[in-house]
């Protein structure tokens, strides 16, 4: 048991300041490494009655039922074809996977805490809900999600009983 609790310890510590980088449009976001599963090509949704507007329903993935949400329209954006580039994020939090539909996915970057610092304090900006941190690359700037705000508790209860 604790041979299972060192082994966890020493991949989190491998995975400490990693971040699968994508695109929104023009705005680049970071995402913790060691909430992605994986990556897969956008495939055939179906719709789910009754779910939030940016939860386009779910996707089969290898016999697993998958929530997808649509990142565009879960920060207020406006929604967009998906193309050849359009991705999805399989990730897990509050022990469910879901499927975040992205623009494109980048890289994994190397961000060291020293480079990430506290989003803006503007209160009524909807991004702050959802940033935890903006990362310093270079000259560029990622928005790096709190994947544990993505969804809500009741979210989570509603996400759970169609997957």
């Amino acid at each position: 048991m604790a041979e299972m609790a060192e082994e966890r310890e020493a991949v989190e510590d491998t995975q400490k300041g990693k971040f699968l980088t994508f695109a929104l449009g023009e705005e680049q976001y970071g995402i913790e490494i060691k909430f992605v599963i994986e990556i897969i090509g956008i495939q055939v949704i179906t719709q789910v009655p009754e779910l939030p507007p940016y939860v386009k329903g779910i996707i089969n993935l290898r016999g697993r039922i998958i929530p997808v949400m649509d990142v565009r329209l879960r920060f207020k954006k406006e929604a967009r074809e998906y193309t050849d580039r359009t991705c999805v994020i399989v990730i897990d939090i509050h022990d469910i996977s879901i499927g975040l539909i992205v623009d494109t996915v980048l890289e994994v970057l190397d961000i060291p805490e020293e480079s990430i610092v506290a989003p803006p304090g503007v209160h009524t900006s909807f991004h702050n809900k959802y940033i935890k941190g903006i990362g310093k690359v270079g000259n560029e700037v990622k928005l790096l999600l709190n994947c544990d705000r993505l969804i809500s508790d009741e979210e989570t209860a509603v996400l759970h009983e169609v997957s």
